[in-house]
């Protein structure tokens, strides 16, 4: 850990002050593009540079099944889980169509389905087949979590060297927002009924079966919550633990990396809490319907592009504002100056 805080500074500020510029300079009415010129100005203190390129865009999809599911937790098996990460290999999911409308090419990782598909897996990124039973024993080793953090900062880093200029996050896993869940009430110390939701579809019944099993999780292995693989290992997923490796293999090479929902904000979480530096590489592109989606984004001081009421998972949030930050960014590089065209400065009335 102590190497990979080494290699993560904190966003260059004169970098963003240069770009606020620019923006300034542009002749359109000033700030009137809100969170979209803050977020090439700090994209800007990400890259180190005044000017950059959104163009090559890559969605991470971490694929994982999770033990508690034999807790009657979810509506769905895990048989789900291969299935849903064939189909983004086939343009059939979702978000593999949202990702073909936003020039977004995606990469699904089989970091621990209990299924190899062999469109998906790479036997040296599974870290296992699914997690232990949490509510029985911890979900899984200290050595686990740490190995599926570092697939989530090499498949971090292949994008990078392939040239990729922003990532997107998502997952696939039945029964992760129990594991979510877990995890945010620790790491945001509030009670798990606070933080815990419906997911994809539970009766009101299911509800309470689910806030009690991570109860019973939570007070049977305390996890700590000053430490995150600790939280990880005891409470946690295998696709949390390679998100959150994704998002400091994101600030390690000074990319960008957009948040998708929930779950995707529990690892950005993990990954704030590990090199606090880490934030300054996170983007968040909506707030989801679970009830902690906006508690992680405050915890992590981050402001939301979009509210649509979404709690899909898979990246779709976070491939839905890829297009509008590309939108800001042309404006910001192509639109004349005030100076250029002879317009006076102008101010948007409060």
């Amino acid at each position: 850990m102590e190497k990979i805080k080494e290699q993560i500074h904190p966003a260059d500020k004169e970098i963003m002050k240069a770009a606020g510029r620019r923006w300034m300079s542009v002749a359109k009415p000033l700030f009137s593009l809100g969170k979209l010129e803050n977020a090439v100005i700090r994209i800007a203190g990400m890259k180190g540079c005044t000017e950059f390129g959104l163009k090559k865009r890559g969605l991470i999809i971490m694929c994982a099944d999770n033990g508690v599911v034999e807790e009657g937790v979810t509506q769905t098996g895990q048989e789900v889980t291969a299935a849903v990460a064939d189909n983004f290999t086939k343009k059939a999911a979702s978000v593999a169509i949202m990702c073909g409308e936003a020039g977004t090419d995606i990469f699904p990782v089989d970091i621990g389905m209990v299924t190899d598909v062999p469109s998906v897996t790479r036997l040296v990124e599974k870290v296992a087949y699914g997690t232990k039973n949490m509510a029985r024993e911890p979900a899984m080793t200290r050595e686990e979590a740490w190995q599926a953090v570092m697939t989530g900062v090499h498949r971090a880093e292949e994008l990078k060297e392939q040239g990729y200029d922003i990532l997107a996050t998502g997952e696939m896993g039945i029964g992760n927002t129990t594991t979510s869940s877990a995890v945010a009430a620790v790491l945001l110390d509030r009670p798990v009924e606070e933080v815990t939701g419906k997911g994809a579809g539970l009766t009101g019944k299911g509800l309470e079966r689910k806030i009690q099993v991570i109860k019973d999780a939570i007070a049977l292995h305390r996890p700590e919550k000053d430490d995150v693989l600790d939280v990880l290992a005891k409470v946690g997923g295998l696709d949390i633990a390679g998100l959150t490796g994704v998002f400091l293999g994101g600030a390690m090479n000074r990319l960008p990396v957009v948040i998708d929902g929930f779950i995707s904000a529990v690892a950005a979480l993990c990954a704030a809490r590990l090199v606090p530096a880490a934030s300054d590489y996170m983007l968040a592109s909506h707030i989801s319907k679970e009830p902690a989606g906006g508690m992680l984004l405050d915890a992590l001081h981050l402001s939301p592009f979009l509210t649509c009421d979404m709690f899909l998972g898979e990246g779709s949030g976070a491939v839905a504002v890829l297009p509008l930050l590309e939108m800001g960014l042309q404006v910001y590089l192509q639109m004349s100056t005030f100076e250029e065209t002879g317009i006076e400065k102008y101010e948007v009335l409060k």
